[in-house]
């Protein structure tokens, strides 16, 4: 054949496949608008993403798996799930065409096969919305404000009705406020519109009105004046610590539960997929997610230590510079953090090594730590030198990694890393709190070195919004 032949199937073929991509994603848009049922691909979501994109994480999945999972084979398991009657759900569907791959004899009628796989869906629970008020509205908050309007689908679980700042709000404020939100130099444009009403005070973000309420104390809000009841508090200001200061959320009128973006004293600190069942929402009202390098470390010191044992360890994580920083060397009450952020690499100290026994109380006293400021906006890396109770090989551990990577109580939180060259600047926008850098890891008898990336700010973003759904009850049927 000559090489003009080759050339014009392969552009026959690649035509083929982004015209099957864009019907793919059209089901996946329709399923989610339509019926508030969303599909994602090995955890990585699917809704309104690009034929490039899906393309790329059909590849990963293919290679992920080591099975040639093709977007055909995606857009069949989609089709059949169009066809079953399903309440509101979370379908994994790279695990389903994987599965489908596995038990080819069982998948020739792919509609019964999906049927089967998801038999479980009809007991699932009628869930009641819940209203979510962001109490500030810094890095973590805008993020939370993004996710939670771009998921927003039917509105069946969390509704985004406020968000609380100090200082007056005029229409100045309310169009900086709208313009924070909308572009960000490290996550881009926000994917939707967002208006300013200057007469409610309110932005209206993706047609649907979120009111900016100025107030200096918590408990001085009356929330059920803007048609708020029982609303679930995100409190990310860092200003309120513990629980005595945390439950003064609770004495304004509206409010029924807390969650703060950040370690506390007195209430649980969670880490979603760790330890979030040991908590009932029902009894208990203000939690902690923990922080975003707990978020990180947390899950895959919990497989190490499930299958090997932990003896003891090092945690040093190369952070990406925050807010607390100065841009020019300042006075500031830690003396290294003075410091230009944006021209040092800077030692300063995490408390993320001790915090992990809140999570693994197994951990406790097992683990010292420390942190690098680095001059990067986002995305750091945690570096775990670890001490196991039994003989491990580089393949052993990647392997069992992978393992909860794909099933599991961790799929949410582990992302299994082939890239050969994987840099900070790649895992922006990851959703998952945890990256394991296979390519990386080290490996001598029972001494282990492993390299864990995240974005510490969308990664644990993430990690805040799984753990709000499980604290407002409006956690869907999920298949992974």
């Amino acid at each position: 054949m000559s090489t003009k032949a080759n050339y014009n199937e392969e552009v026959l073929s690649q035509a083929q496949t982004r015209r099957a991509t864009v019907e793919f994603i059209n089901i996946v848009n329709d399923l989610w608008y339509d019926k508030s049922i969303e599909l994602v691909l090995f955890r990585n979501p699917l809704v309104d993403k690009r034929a490039s994109e899906v393309l790329n994480l059909i590849e990963y999945a293919r290679e992920f798996v080591s099975k040639p999972i093709s977007i055909l084979d995606a857009l069949d398991i989609a089709k059949a799930i169009t066809q079953i009657d399903l309440p509101s759900s979370k379908l994994d569907i790279g695990k389903l065409a994987y599965e489908c791959y596995l038990s080819a004899a069982n998948c020739e009628d792919k509609v019964a096969f999906v049927k089967n796989k998801l038999k479980d869906a009809t007991a699932a629970k009628d869930i009641q919305p819940k209203d979510v008020v962001l109490y500030g509205f810094g890095r973590i908050g805008r993020l939370l404000a993004r996710e939670l309007m771009t998921k927003m689908g039917k509105g069946s679980q969390l509704r985004l009705r406020a968000i609380v700042t100090r200082g007056e709000i005029n229409e100045t404020v309310l169009e900086k406020r709208a313009s924070l939100l909308s572009i960000d130099s490290v996550h881009g444009d926000f994917l939707g519109t967002v208006q300013v009403d200057i007469e409610n005070k309110a932005l209206i973000i993706n047609g649907t009105t979120v009111y900016m309420i100025s107030a200096g104390k918590p408990e001085d809000i009356d929330y059920t004046l803007y048609g708020i009841n029982e609303a679930l508090i995100i409190d990310n200001t860092g200003a309120f610590r513990d629980e005595e200061e945390l439950s003064r959320h609770l004495k304004s009128k509206g409010a029924s539960k807390v969650l703060i973006t950040a370690p506390a004293k007195g209430v649980p600190n969670i880490v979603h997929g760790v330890n979030h069942k040991q908590h009932n929402p029902d009894n208990v009202t203000i939690f902690s997610a923990a922080s975003c390098t707990t978020n990180a470390i947390t899950p895959i010191l919990k497989v190490l230590e499930d299958n090997y044992g932990i003896k003891k360890g090092h945690l040093e994580t190369i952070h990406a510079y925050t807010n607390d920083q100065n841009l020019v060397d300042n006075m500031h009450s830690k003396y290294r953090r003075g410091r230009s952020a944006a021209l040092n690499m800077v030692i300063t100290e995490t408390g993320a090594g001790a915090a992990v026994s809140k999570a693994i109380p197994a951990l406790a006293g097992k683990l010292t730590s420390n942190a690098i400021r680095v001059p990067v906006p986002n995305g750091s890396l945690a570096i775990l030198n670890l001490q196991l109770h039994t003989k491990v090989t580089t393949e052993r551990v990647n392997s069992l990694i992978k393992k909860y990577a794909l099933e599991g109580e961790l799929v949410e939180q582990i992302k299994y890393s082939l890239d050969n060259e994987l840099v900070s600047s790649d895992i922006i926008g990851v959703t998952a709190p945890s990256i394991f850098d296979s390519k990386a890891t080290i490996t001598d008898n029972e001494s282990i070195v492993v390299y864990i990336w995240y974005d510490n700010e969308y990664g644990y973003s993430h990690q805040v919004i799984r753990l709000a759904k499980h604290i407002a009850k409006v956690r869907r049927y999920t298949y992974y």
